[in-house]
């Protein structure tokens, strides 16, 4: 049965890699967890005048960088100055230089968003009228490519190992003590520390350029490391090199003075003592009492462990948006939970197939990961609905964004592991009734045994005092005889040797007998193969966790696409370039507090009714009031105009109309006049193509 069973057993691996990595490879590297709400100019608009300074405003803060924000002429050349500056919360500018010409210009973005993922983006606007440019919009971003590639990767064996080197611990702390003294269950946690330091420094050094150029020559690129290293992302991978010493001293322990006091058997007591021999005090053994050394392993344990949770918790998703302070504890717990019931399952798959037969898990060792799943379920359950509120806010965020389809995709396979546990389940109570009716099968042997020595003992009690049976005699007389003879003595020695290697011989017969036994049980045979379907769903459960984290949450998606969608009422509370036509254009009627910026927003700029919006800001850029505001609109090739419009004042600064009719379409010259005092006044215009 074991030579059928292996091919299939490979076959269903690769294809659990290969749907893995497929995911992995698919995914859209790291996409951006803030989004660009809004700009001055903004996309597409036509300006009249060059404008001094570029602004953009984002969902939430990010980092800049000298180069993070650049302004590209038609030809491709730069025209902004200075690094971006921060004007106020999440809205960052560039100064542009003076005098530029007419024509289309490029502003290319590329930020780190305060959770660490890479921001990237382009758009054009026209100062004048609209030209051709050689600037493409659409170039590579710093996550695309091999780096992206390599940094997404690093992330999954991280989560990866981190779950199994917790997982894996807490399954022998809670469970099966004896797995202390199973190599292969030492090899496996072993595998998820270096698995989890190698991803820890491999993405230390890809940091830098996976949020910059993007090319592999600046992996090792000395100042953007030193860079990285003042970032909060960099400060959370040092951080868990650190946590990792420490893991690597208490698995040092939890595989040395821990396994050498485990019990040997299969599951141990239920508090995993071992029980002093006969005679012998609690505390003569020399060694550290067992429930302390546990103690003290399970607390050490769980710090460290919660420790490297927070790692990814105080750099991602949770240390941004809403409620923080609520959404970082329970992100670790979320991967605590995950951690123990992954993990936990992929030590149990290993020590199903890969333990010794001297030391095999038993039932109460599946019963008691039993419990600590369906608790680890339970929790992430609860944990799992509050982030999904706190990154989706709406039902239609899980169909409308890519973040809410991964979540249901993660929420069905979370489903099918859970069914899958369920038959898990039913094989271990089948495994335990089986047992329990071999227990009973075996005391039937052990009966006649005892009567069959007892009945000897009496025959041997009924023979005179002083006979010697005849056997022993025969004995007697061969052993003085082969005594006597030094050749015979070295033929006996000969023999003893060989005798020691049949011995072993016979062991490791009998070790295999027993083992092939084991494995033909039909209830540890299903329990196997349900284990391993549970470990196949969360490798690949694992997999879409990595791309869920590397995508723009659903809130912040749908924030995105309505500010894009209102930004004509946007308008209202920003108050620039958000209309189809936005005209900016600098007055200064003489007197005192008689310079500043009028803009103006027509919306849709068609033949018919418009809304239009004026803005009036200082020399700083604050909106101020000024005594009146007024517009003409003329047609001058159809002769048509001036048609006045009267503004009403909103706020300060703004001034808006309503039913603006436009009864042609051509190029219209708008007039503002500004009047700043009872007899400061300007008026200021500027052409645009409306209809």
């Amino acid at each position: 049965m074991t030579q059928t069973i292996a091919p299939r057993v490979r076959i269903l691996v690769l294809l659990i890699l290969a749907v893995a990595g497929a995911l992995l490879a698919g995914a859209a590297p790291a996409s951006a967890h803030a989004a660009l709400t809004g700009s001055d100019p903004a996309q597409g608009a036509v300006v009249d005048t060059a404008p001094a300074q570029i602004s953009l405003t984002f969902s939430e803060p990010i980092a800049v960088g000298d180069d993070s924000v650049r302004v590209l002429d038609p030809k491709g050349e730069r025209v902004d100055k200075g690094a971006p500056a921060g004007l106020s919360g999440t809205t960052y500018s560039v100064r542009l230089l003076s005098g530029l010409p007419d024509g289309t210009y490029t502003v290319a973005y590329q930020v780190v968003s305060a959770d660490s993922h890479p921001v990237a983006g382009a758009y054009t606007f026209s100062i004048g009228a609209p030209s051709e440019t050689t600037v493409s919009v659409s170039a590579q971003g710093s996550d695309d490519g091999l780096v992206g590639w390599l940094y997404g990767f690093g992330r999954y064996v991280s989560y990866a190992g981190f779950v199994v080197l917790a997982g894996g611990a807490a399954f022998v702390l809670a469970c099966w003590a004896p797995g202390a003294r199973v190599r292969a269950v030492q090899r496996l946690v072993v595998s998820g520390w270096l698995a989890l330091t190698a991803a820890t420094l491999g993405l230390l050094l890809l940091r830098g350029s996976y949020t910059t150029s993007g090319k592999v020559g600046d992996i090792f690129d000395l100042e953007l490391l030193g860079d990285v290293l003042q970032t909060k992302t960099g400060a959370a991978l040092v951080s868990r090199l650190l946590l990792l010493a420490a893991a690597a001293l208490f698995i040092a322990v939890l595989f040395g003075a821990y396994a050498r006091t485990a019990p040997a058997g299969a599951d141990g007591d239920a508090d995993g003592a071992k029980k002093p021999a006969e005679g012998e005090a609690e505390g003569d053994r020399g060694e550290p009492d067992k429930r302390d050394l546990t103690f003290g392993l399970a607390l050490g344990g769980t710090v460290v462990a919660a420790g490297l949770a927070a790692s990814w918790a105080m750099s991602e998703h949770a240390s941004q948006g809403l409620q923080p302070g609520v959404a970082m504890p329970v992100d670790v717990v979320h991967l605590l939970a995950v951690a123990a019931w992954l993990g936990g399952l992929t030590t149990l798959l290993v020590a199903l197939y890969r333990g010794p037969v001297e030391t095999p898990v038993g039932r109460d060792a599946v019963r008691r990961f039993s419990r600590l799943a369906f608790g680890s379920v339970v929790t992430l359950a609860v944990t799992g609905v509050y982030q999904s509120w706190r990154q989706l806010g709406s039902w239609s965020a899980f169909t409308d964004t890519r973040y809410g389809q991964l979540l249901l995709v993660k929420i069905a396979l979370v489903a099918v592991m859970v069914a899958v546990a369920y038959l898990s389940r039913r094989w271990t109570h089948r495994l335990a009734e089986a047992r329990i009716s071999a227990a009973e099968e075996e005391k039937r042997p052990a009966v006649s045994a005892r009567s069959e020595e007892t009945e000897a003992s009496e025959e041997e009690e009924k023979q005179p005092a002083g006979t010697v049976p005849a056997e022993a005699s025969d004995a007697s007389e061969a052993s003085g005889a082969s005594g006597a003879s030094e050749a015979t003595e070295t033929r006996a020695g000969h023999d003893a040797v060989r005798a020691a290697q049949l011995a072993r011989q016979r062991t490791a017969t009998e070790a295999a007998r027993q083992k092939r036994l084991r494995d033909a049980d039909p209830n540890r045979f299903g329990l196997r193969r349900s284990v391993l379907a549970e470990a196949g769903v969360a490798v690949v459960l694992l997999a879409v966790t990595t791309v869920l984290t590397q995508t723009e949450p659903g809130r912040t998606e749908q924030e995105a696409k309505a500010a894009a969608a209102t930004s004509s009422s946007a308008a209202e509370g920003t108050g620039q370039g958000s209309g189809a036509v936005s005209l900016t254009m600098p007055f200064d009627t003489g007197g005192r507090n008689g310079k500043g910026v009028v803009s103006i927003d027509l919306d849709p700029a068609r033949v018919g009714d418009n809304s239009l919006h004026v803005y009036v800001e200082g020399p700083d850029g604050t909106p101020v009031d000024v005594p009146e505001v007024k517009l003409a609109l003329t047609l001058t090739a159809q002769d048509i105009g001036p048609l006045p419009v009267a503004p009403d004042h909103v706020t300060t600064g703004h001034w808006s109309a309503s039913a603006v009719q436009i009864p042609m379409a051509g190029d219209w010259k708008v007039e503002v006049t500004v009047r700043t005092s009872d007899i400061d006044q300007v008026t200021v215009s500027k052409n645009a193509q409306i209809g």
